[in-house]
């Protein structure tokens, strides 16, 4: 459990470290085309544009990791103070401060966080917006000063070392030793912070006196994962030889090595051909006299090749170095998997990297298995969430509604994933959740969503079941008349429940604040906001269109008294996995009594313009008046 807690810990700190910067890397790409195309060694060497180089390296993009870093710990404050306190690290330095820019950004916005929550009540009207303002301002220019006389001399001083190991390690030809580290290191999701936080950094100063570095080589290298891919386009089996070449071309031509974690994880033995692969390119680049002119991210061939300096050696060596990688990978992942028996699960691998990653992965949908067409005469839709309470209640009640606009005869219900009917034919889940569903029904049709109230998903389904439907006038006459039993719940939105203009500085905050309006309401016991945070965690409960629905584990059913909802406006919005939230629905559910205000509330929400009207509504009989009306 220990072990278990420390990773999670280092793997959110890495994913932490690289939210930083990874939004900033339109901004690392431009400054790496103009250092690769004007600087002396440059395609076009140009002495009046070189001159945005250093000024781009030493300045922006210290300041905008400074003020991502800050905006990340506590919104539009928290990055300004970052953005301050980073100028600290960077007057304070000759050498790019990307990694003064990691510490100081997330510090200003927590100094400042910490600042708004001490007086928060105790400003006096009219004097809100001057604490603002000069609290940031003498906040951060504490922070700036702290920066320059302490935190950048001892970056400095780590650089350096650095710097030093490294020329060490180059010149008794150990770089390659770093691959041991730098591949596992990738499927744990930490590259991203070892090549920005550690790797750039020092690159960039060798850029500045060398005009290129190999260490900008070192964990973009495509040539490793490549070689993986490839074997398992010739030695693989079933859906993973399937998908392997697209995924190939992804890794390569995209930069996107993620893609090829799930490989990895289906065989652990696989990181050997990883870390040979890389060893053998970094040998073969030190060899050769490899290098970068420029950062390449994403790491891809074109990447590499836009940032290699202009001369036939430099292509030459790194050309060769990502070949090399390849074909050791390819020869020892081939024999790994032309020797080992165990049983290939993609989907599985796909899941288990979801899990390390600590959130959604934007590929592996790329990775897992495809399903064929819808199948013909559809009677059964079914959405489906943990709970059966929530989410998958506004999804269904949206899709109800689209079957109707479109006269078809077709049953949309919605229930918790464990109890998903046998007979389901259509079966409609977040994306985190398909796995499970699939588990459960393996021979309906599933479809993927990440947006219940406005996914593009339910109009592809309506055009395609257009083309092919029927279904019995008794199944149909059925479903009229469960919803028509449905209770009455003309006070389960109550104006008490109804909060406006507040202010959370994190989503456990907000679905905290819900979960105790909950409960002061006799609606639920205590024990259901910890299973509303617990909920969430497995699954965001963000539904799309700046709505979020936190609500209680399908265990947590039991601690349900009776069903209510409460509504929390919150204008600046509250930061929900990424996603701005600016309208929360607490609800608690019991025996279906919520579901037709729920279905009210979904179809209000689908429309931005109905979401604009309540995050703008001055009172709570306005909002109420909104959803009503639906």
């Amino acid at each position: 459990m220990a072990q278990s807690n420390i990773k999670v810990a280092v793997q959110k700190f890495g994913n932490f470290l690289s939210s930083m910067v990874m939004p900033n890397i339109g901004a690392f790409i431009a400054w790496g085309l103009i250092t690769a195309l004007f600087i002396p060694t440059g395609f076009f060497p140009n002495e009046s544009l070189a001159k945005l180089v250093d000024p781009m390296v030493k300045y922006l993009l210290p300041l905008l990791i400074g003020y991502t870093g800050g905006k990340l710990v506590h919104d539009q404050r928290g990055g300004v103070v970052g953005a301050i306190a980073t100028m600290g690290v960077i007057v304070g330095s000759d050498i790019p401060m990307f990694l003064g820019a990691m510490i100081m950004g997330p510090l200003g916005g927590y100094i400042i966080k910490k600042f708004d929550q001490f007086i928060e009540g105790k400003v006096k009207t009219g004097f809100e917006m001057l604490i603002n303002n000069f609290s940031a301002g003498i906040l951060g220019g504490i922070l700036a000063i702290l920066a320059f006389l302490g935190v950048s001399p001892a970056v400095d001083g780590f650089t350096g070392a650095l710097v030093v190991g490294v020329d060490w390690m180059v010149a008794h030809g150990l770089l390659p030793l770093t691959s041991i580290l730098i591949e596992p290191a990738k499927i744990l999701f930490l590259n991203n912070a070892i090549n920005h936080g550690i790797l750039s950094p020092i690159g960039a100063e060798q850029i500045r006196t060398n005009g290129q570095s190999i260490l900008l080589l070192l964990e973009t290298n495509p040539g490793p994962g490549l070689g993986i891919l490839l074997a398992y386009c010739f030695f693989g089996k079933g859906t993973a030889k399937q998908s392997a070449p697209g995924a190939a071309i992804i890794h390569f031509i995209g930069g996107i090595h993620e893609i090829y974690f799930p490989y990895v994880l289906m065989r652990p033995l696989l990181i050997i051909a990883a870390i040979l692969g890389g060893m053998s390119g970094v040998f073969t680049f030190v060899l050769l006299g490899g290098g970068l002119q420029a950062v390449a991210s994403p790491g891809s061939i074109l990447a590499i090749l836009a940032a290699t300096p202009g001369n036939a050696g430099s292509y030459v060596a790194n050309i060769s170095g990502v070949l090399v990688a390849a074909i050791v990978s390819f020869i020892v992942g081939s024999l790994i998997l032309k020797t080992g028996k165990q049983t290939e699960d993609l989907d599985e691998a796909a899941r288990k990297m979801q899990e390390m990653k600590g959130k959604k992965s934007s590929v592996a949908g790329s990775v897992t298995k495809q399903q064929g067409e819808v199948p013909a005469s559809v009677q059964k839709i079914v959405f489906a969430c943990d709970a059966g309470m929530g989410s998958s209640a506004m999804g269904a009640s949206l899709l109800r509604k689209k079957v109707k606009q479109a006269n078809l005869n077709i049953s949309v219900t919605n229930t918790a994933i464990s109890n998903i009917p046998s007979d389901a034919q259509i079966v409609i889940t977040q994306e985190e959740l398909t796995p499970r569903a699939q588990n459960k029904v393996p021979d309906a049709y599933h479809i993927s969503v990440d947006n219940f109230l406005s996914s593009p998903e339910y109009d592809k389904l309506i055009d395609q079941l257009k083309n092919d439907h029927t279904t019995s006038k008794a199944e149909e006459e059925k479903k009229v008349s469960a919803e028509n039993n449905t209770d009455s719940n003309d006070g389960l939105l109550k104006e008490e429940n109804v909060f406006l203009n507040q202010h959370f500085s994190s989503k456990e905050e907000a679905i905290r604040f819900a979960g105790s309006v909950l409960v002061k309401g006799g609606y639920v016991e205590e024990n259901y906001v910890e299973a509303m945070i617990e909920r969430d965690n497995m699954t965001s409960t963000y539904m799309g269109n700046d709505v979020a629905i936190p609500h209680g584990t399908e265990e947590a059913k039991k601690n349900v008294l009776r069903s209510g909802f409460t509504v929390v406006q919150v204008p600046e919005g509250v930061d929900f996995d990424g996603e701005k939230v600016r309208l929360i629905f607490g609800i608690a559910g019991k025996d279906g009594t919520h579901l037709e205000i729920l279905s009210g509330i979904a179809i209000t929400c689908s429309d931005m313009d109905n979401i604009e009207k309540m995050v703008h509504a001055k009172s709570a009989k306005e909002l109420m008046a909104i959803i009503q009306r639906n």
